[in-house]
């Protein structure tokens, strides 16, 4: 499972013109699912974020986690995370995991970081979706739960 952290100063997320979510001050996280992955991948990852001391405590520090900074999560799902360019110019999208199962874990994984008391926001599984983000530092994370 592969997670894109953004740090945000607010979010909002569209589907056909109508606002679905919106979030101040927080994280929008990119949510990829690969074949095999399972919701121990979710669960490891919700904790790993929830600690991520990546928001400025009062002397300007990354020092604070989303849960001391009180932020919120907009999380949306991006197969295209696991997208292998390595032949041709064409994306191949063999590694992502099947639509049903992805979707599954898209929704374990809210409940991971909703059991970190962490307020998360959704896009919509599937759909094509248009996000505005403004980014604060720019600070951007990448993790995956295979790495931590």
């Amino acid at each position: 499972m592969r997670a894109v952290l953004q740090r945000v100063l607010k979010a909002d997320l569209k589907v056909d013109g109508k606002e679905i979510s919106r979030i101040n001050s927080g994280l929008v996280i990119f949510l990829g699912v690969g074949k095999g992955d399972s919701e121990s991948d979710c669960e490891k990852l919700a904790l790993k974020i929830s600690k991520l001391r990546i928001f400025e405590d009062e002397n300007g520090k990354m020092n604070l986690s989303i849960k001391e900074k009180e932020g919120d999560i907009l999380l949306v799902s991006q197969f295209t995370l696991y997208a292998d360019c390595s032949h041709g110019n064409r994306p191949s999208f063999i590694e992502a995991e099947r639509p049903g199962n992805a979707d599954n874990l898209y929704k374990y994984m809210q409940k991971c970081l909703q059991n970190q008391e962490i307020n998360v926001k959704m896009g919509v599984f599937g759909a094509d979706m248009k996000i505005n983000v403004l980014n604060d530092g720019p600070v951007t994370i990448l993790l995956d739960s295979k790495c931590i």
